[in-house]
């Protein structure tokens, strides 16, 4: 068994939600978390910039000497997962493609909504990796760049959230989908109010869930890299490139708790 921590990578506090999913899921793993506050957010930067902080905070997990990486943000899954898996030295996995699938099983029109960044959405990513599952499905995107700032301010589950809502998902839900994939981090944060508004009948996809249960999969089946029952008490460690108390209020928010170990590290030409 292999007592090393799984990296968890993300711009922001975003990726907290999928730090919470990894945490439930394999409750004897040491979690350790890098937000790159400093440069967030990555959905308004250019496809090379997000690739260049990518591959730093791969240095940056290699000198951590982690067992796997997970790309918790989405804009950086979609276009520097390569460059990634390349960087790091260990097996990288981003949290489309675990979203994609778990989009294509539960559809049953045959047609998915996909939200995200702009960056997310203008990538295409969600539809490749839809299609390359099930070709005849039918992919609608649409980005909601307001729902990142709602849910670091914890506005989830206000008037303004669910007017919010209405504006961004009433095209995709006049279109007929059955499926939306929540393909930002934050988004999960809003998924009650966006649930109202979709209604009973559009399954949500978290692309959180379905990651964590992937890396689990990895880890036990393809990898043989789980860490024991027996095996210390895991030990999670934060690391962020700028403001630590921001980021420790918002994690409050998104965890329901104050983080152990919280530091400041730079990351930048690593």
């Amino acid at each position: 068994m292999d007592r090393r921590p799984v990296g968890v990578f993300d711009s922001g506090v975003g990726g907290l939600t999928v730090f919470k999913e990894l945490e439930a899921n394999l409750p004897h793993e040491s979690l350790l978390y890098l937000g790159d506050t400093a440069r967030v957010p990555y959905g308004t930067r250019s496809p090379d910039t997000v690739v260049r902080y990518s591959v730093e905070a791969a240095h940056f997990f290699r000198s951590h000497d982690v067992k796997m990486v997970v790309v918790a943000c989405n804009t950086a899954s979609s276009v520097a997962l390569p460059e990634l898996e390349r960087e790091a030295g260990v097996p990288v996995l981003g949290v489309i493609e675990p979203g994609a699938r778990q989009a294509v099983n539960r559809t049953r029109s045959g047609k998915i909504g996909v939200i995200g960044t702009r960056a997310t959405v203008r990538s295409s990513a969600y539809t490749r990796a839809i299609h390359a599952v099930n070709p005849d499905l039918e992919v609608l995107a649409r980005p909601c760049p307001l729902f990142v700032p709602l849910a670091e301010e914890g506005w989830t589950d206000n008037q303004v959230a669910k007017e919010t809502a209405e504006i961004y998902l009433r095209p995709l839900l006049d279109a007929g989908v059955d499926t939306l994939v929540l393909g930002c981090t934050h988004y999960p944060l809003l998924k009650d109010v966006i649930g109202e508004v979709a209604g009973d009948g559009v399954a949500l996809v978290d692309s959180a869930e379905a990651v964590s249960v992937a890396v689990r999969e990895q880890l036990t089946t393809t990898k043989k890299l789980l860490a024991s029952r027996d095996d210390a008490v895991p030990r999670h460690r934060f690391f962020v490139t700028d403001a630590p108390e921001p980021f420790h209020d918002a994690a409050k928010r998104f965890l329901g708790r104050s983080l152990d170990h919280l530091e400041l590290v730079e990351i930048a030409g690593e």
